[in-house]
Parts: C-alpha cells; structure tokens; sequence
C-alpha cells in the first residue's frame, strides 16, 4: 500500500497559487447571496502580476502578445478554447513553444481578483472595470447573473449542458477570497467529477489481457480504489503514468467515501505528477 497523500500535489508546490476551490452543489442551498455563470472546461490559470501560471504553479508559455499589457493586478480565471475544446485548450497551454495559430483560440475567462480585499460583490465590479482597461479580446470577464431558486438553477443547468456546457459555478458575493475549498465556491454539474493521482497499473484479464485493465489511484483522503471504466483501447496500450493526476467521473459515494460507478475522463496534464 503507497503512503497517504495529505493533500494534492498542487497544493504542496511550493511555487503553486493559494486559490479558491469549489464545493459541490447541494440542493437546498440558499442562492440568496450567490453570483452565478457558466463553468468553463478550460485549464486554470491565474495571472500573479507577473506570470501567467497554472493551479500548480507551472509557467504557461503563452506569446508575449497574449499578456502583453496586463497590470500587475492579479487574476484569477480559466484558459477557454470553447465549449468541448478542453483537449485543445490543455495542449495548447502545455506547449513550450507557444504557436500563435493555436492561442489564437484561447481566451482568458476572468472570474476573480484574488489580492482586491473586498468581499466578492465589491470585487465583480473591480473585475469589470479591470477587463475593460486591458482592452483585449481575448480576455473577458466571466458574465454573472442572479438566480433566485433551485428551479431556476436547475433550469439553467439544463440550457448550459444541452448547449455543450460542462455546468454552472456559483460565487458567494458576501465572500473574501480565500485560499482552499469552501461554499463560498460551488460548482454544479448534471455529473460529479474529481481528481486522483495514480498509484500503480493493474494488468488486465479477458479482452484485456496484456493490456492495462485498471488504475489503481488514490485519493486526496488517502483512500485507494480501481478505476476500470472509461478508458479506450489505446489508452489501455498506453495508460496514464504512475504519479499523475487523472479526472474521474461518478455518482455518489459509498457509506465508507469511495465513489461509485467511477470512470475514467481524462488525464490532467496541468497538475504535476505526484514524486
């Protein structure tokens, strides 16, 4: 059995931003005090005064021009490509040589001022007003509405997905910015998908034999379980690494926390693999 992790490999990065991280929606919860937008399937990136960085604290090789006349404001959003383009968005950012061609089709959704100190409704407009000054196309900020109820919300949630979508994101407005995960954050999706660093490849029996038949990942709680579902044949050929991070998707949880009918979505090329 591999050690227990005490928390994701993004977190303990020395270099890595402190942001904020959603928690899954409940039904219930009271909207009075939420700002709501679309969820972005983009890779996080957050603008520190300086550099463009990811949430693990890599530098992203974007051209001089993408960045070129940003202030020293720090930003906190996501690198779009678009609705179901999150493969070109994570490549494109990946890339050590930045091809002009490909970030032309890469926005910088802004969705917050992490160092403005006011509460969220004081930093929304901030945000604005910043965006607005930069005076660049491809950087917008993330449109925000008010919905009064779970109806509504659900409702929302509907038109987003059946647009091509991933969810919606609410943003307490009474909230500071504080670093972790909290309600003060909340993503909703018609699905509930996470993260876990894999820990060894388990081989495959059947159809499979010769083949990866599952991960065995982990965790941030520590817990281990077998992700078998999801994956293509050349992904089986070729499985993800250990030590990296992959997206799962499930329903639920068992009495005990581990998900139930987990499969595989992809691997996230933009958090560091676990040493």
């Amino acid at each position: 059995m591999a050690a227990l992790l005490p928390a994701p490999a993004w977190a303990q990065a020395a270099d890595a931003p402190a942001l904020l991280l959603a928690n899954v929606y409940r039904p219930g919860m009271p909207l009075a005090d939420y700002w709501v937008s679309e969820k972005y399937d983009g890779v996080r990136g957050y603008w520190d005064g300086h550099t463009l960085r990811t949430r693990g604290g890599e530098p992203v090789q974007a051209p001089a021009w993408f960045t070129a006349g940003w202030p020293a404001t720090p930003m906190d959003g996501e690198l779009w490509a678009g609705r179901g383009r999150f493969s070109t968005a994570q490549s494109t950012t990946r890339q050590q040589q930045p091809q002009d061609t490909a970030w032309r089709g890469i926005r910088f959704m802004v969705f917050d001022l992490p160092q403005h100190g006011g509460v969220f409704d004081e930093r929304l407009p901030a945000l604005q007003a910043l965006v607005q000054r930069i005076h660049q196309p491809w950087v917008q900020a993330v449109p925000q509405q008010r919905i009064a109820h779970d109806a509504a919300l659900q409702a929302l949630l509907h038109k987003t997905v059946r647009a091509g979508g991933e969810g919606l994101m609410l943003h307490k407005g009474s909230s500071a910015y504080r670093a972790g995960r909290s309600d003060d954050l909340i993503k909703v999706k018609s699905h509930e998908d996470t993260e876990a660093r894999v820990v060894a490849h388990v081989p495959g029996k059947g159809k499979h034999a010769g083949r990866m038949g599952a991960l065995l990942v982990e965790m941030p709680s520590g817990q281990q379980f077998r992700l078998g579902a999801g994956f293509s044949d050349a992904q089986r050929a070729d499985p993800p690494p250990v030590g990296s991070w992959v997206t799962y998707r499930f329903r639920g949880t068992h009495d005990g926390g581990l998900p139930r009918f987990a499969s595989f979505v992809r691997v996230r090329e933009d958090i560091p693999p676990a040493r």
